[in-house]
């Protein structure tokens, strides 16, 4: 079994990386946000775009995302899995430093995050953001950074938790979907079955009491090993 997690709106409360543009970020970023509203970018493009636009030093960046809040039930969602050696990827069409320097905060450091990769370089006193997507796929349906649906492995049952569009692509391979907000929706006009959830504690009763069957024999083969 593994499970593979989103991190805006899923794990944290807010959209972190929203949080980070409204407050330091060029107002242009808001009108980049209308074009992928509109369909008229994808979100790869928009998230490089966006970040681009972030007007900061990296000390202001980083004091910043220390304020950005988890859902407080994550941290034992994350003690269950990993009490029964049930690994957990991050999969994100966030930011990789964002999120890294969010979890080393909640003593969370060591996830397995795949999201898009950020490169910081200061010159002259400026501070230069640019985004790559070395998880991109050019026929994704979501046209995002991170292919999320390419990121599950072959492992299996896989578990999948999203609430957002960057998560349609991967709701249709997984064996079992954990949806809220816009990913419910969409899984419930495609026919694709799925659990609906508001926060980790009910995905951690969910997962107690509707795959024991599943569980056990895993928490088995990795003590054995």
């Amino acid at each position: 079994m593994h499970v593979f997690c989103d991190f805006d709106g899923t794990i944290s409360i807010d959209d972190a990386t929203d949080f980070i543009l409204a407050r330091l970020a060029d107002p242009e970023w808001e009108i980049v946000e209308r074009k992928w509203l509109d369909g008229k970018i994808g979100s790869g493009e928009r998230m490089r775009r966006q970040i681009a636009l972030i007007r900061a030093k990296q000390e202001e960046l980083d004091e910043l995302l220390d304020d950005v809040v988890l859902d407080p039930t994550f941290s034992d969602f994350v003690r269950f899995c990993r009490s029964r050696h049930i690994p957990i990827s991050i999969v994100s069409d966030s930011v990789d430093y964002f999120i890294k320097r969010i979890f080393a905060r909640h003593g969370l450091a060591g996830l397995h995050i795949i999201a898009n990769k950020l490169s910081i370089e200061t010159m002259e006193g400026l501070t230069k953001y640019t985004l790559s997507s070395p998880y991109a796929d050019p026929s994704c349906l979501t046209a995002s950074g991170v292919c999320k649906c390419r990121a599950l492995t072959l492992e299996r049952p896989r578990v999948y938790i999203g609430e957002g569009r960057s998560d349609f692509c991967a709701a249709h391979r997984p064996e079992l979907v954990f949806a809220k907000g816009q990913l419910a929706d969409y899984c419930f006009f495609q026919d694709i079955p799925f659990i609906a959830y508001r926060t980790f504690d009910d995905l951690t009763y969910s997962m107690q009491t509707a795959l024991p069957a599943l569980l056990q024999p895993q928490a088995k083969r990795n003590v054995a090993a």
